[in-house]
């Protein structure tokens, strides 16, 4: 079995992956946010700053591409392979509003032709392997088969496929029965992303050996561990966690950035103290990092934690 860490933009950056790489384990890669290349192929110096090896330690990590111009993706992926990566993903199923409307990400989902196109200029050039992350559809699932033709005409390294289509954001019910005719019909091996929450969300999907798990493991970290076997997450495991990302956090941003960003991890983390909420309004509403420090030793000392919980997002 093949486990991805998925990507998720102000969250998994390389201080994260690091520390869950060490303190709980079993992702097998882990993929960077994506880097949206000007058209040029230039990139921004913070997320080059996310990039550089000497930050990421020895992750297998696979930098994941958002572009609509074969020129700017070829450009960052040669970049990138300077810093020694060995596989790009390009992101054909971002399906926030503001990436659809610059035309990249979902949108090449309603645009074959443009899509075909990028491909073509993509893998006629490509100096390294590139996997492709999709959905299944810009306004239904059933656009896939349409767009697993075009797929089937390049040697796509991996293709993962999250299991909705672009209308569906994060809310829709996963097309589990597209996802499965999928498997069957790609060249390219599959992997299978969206609602992987726990172990067994994994075992309706037949013979697939391939998955991403992105909001889940957010939640609970430990949730590669458990699918390979190992235990539970831990109330006191979650709170060293968060700890620790906070302490790496204070060491390059400044005390409001670190408590913006906790706060984004706890809005994945509250589903797992389900019956506190005036514990995690503490939290929430702290305006300073001393009082967040307070409130968050509040609640793991006292409140009631549900490790199985299930993301409801």
């Amino acid at each position: 079995m093949k486990l991805s860490f998925a990507p998720l933009e102000g969250i998994t950056g390389a201080d994260f992956r690091r520390l869950h790489a060490q303190m709980f384990g079993g992702a097998d890669r882990y993929y960077t946010p994506f880097i949206a290349p000007d058209p040029s192929g230039c990139l921004k110096v913070s997320r080059l700053r996310d990039l550089l090896p000497e930050n990421n330690g020895d992750l297998p990590l696979v930098p994941q591409i958002l572009a609509n111009s074969a020129d700017a993706f070829l450009e960052t992926a040669r970049q990138l392979q300077d810093l020694g990566y060995g596989e790009v993903n390009l992101n054909v199923g971002c399906p926030s509003g503001t990436v659809v409307s610059k035309h990249k990400g979902a949108a090449l989902l309603a645009e074959p032709e443009a899509l075909r196109r990028l491909l073509d200029g993509i893998y006629a050039r490509a100096p390294l392997p590139v996997s492709v992350k999709t959905r299944l559809g810009f306004s239904s699932t059933d656009e896939f088969p349409a767009l697993l033709e075009i797929y089937n005409d390049y040697p796509i390294a991996e293709l993962t496929i999250h299991a909705r289509d672009r209308a569906g954001q994060y809310k829709s019910v996963p097309d589990r029965e597209m996802l499965c005719w999928a498997l069957s019909n790609s060249r390219a091996p599959v992997c299978a992303n969206g609602n992987l929450f726990r172990p067994d969300d994994l075992a309706v999907l037949g013979d697939c050996d391939r998955f991403m798990l992105g909001r889940g493991a957010v939640m609970n970290p430990a949730l590669f561990r458990e699918i390979r076997g190992g235990r539970g997450l831990g109330r006191e495991e979650l709170r060293d966690f968060a700890a620790a990302l906070r302490e790496l956090s204070r060491e390059r941003l400044s005390a409001a950035h670190t408590l913006a960003w906790l706060k984004e991890l706890w809005y994945y983390w509250k589903w797992l103290f389900p019956d506190e909420k005036k514990l995690l309004k503490a939290i929430f509403k702290a305006r300073e990092l001393d009082d967040y420090v307070q409130a968050a030793s509040a609640l793991f000392t006292n409140g009631a934690f549900a490790p199985d919980a299930r993301f409801e997002g």
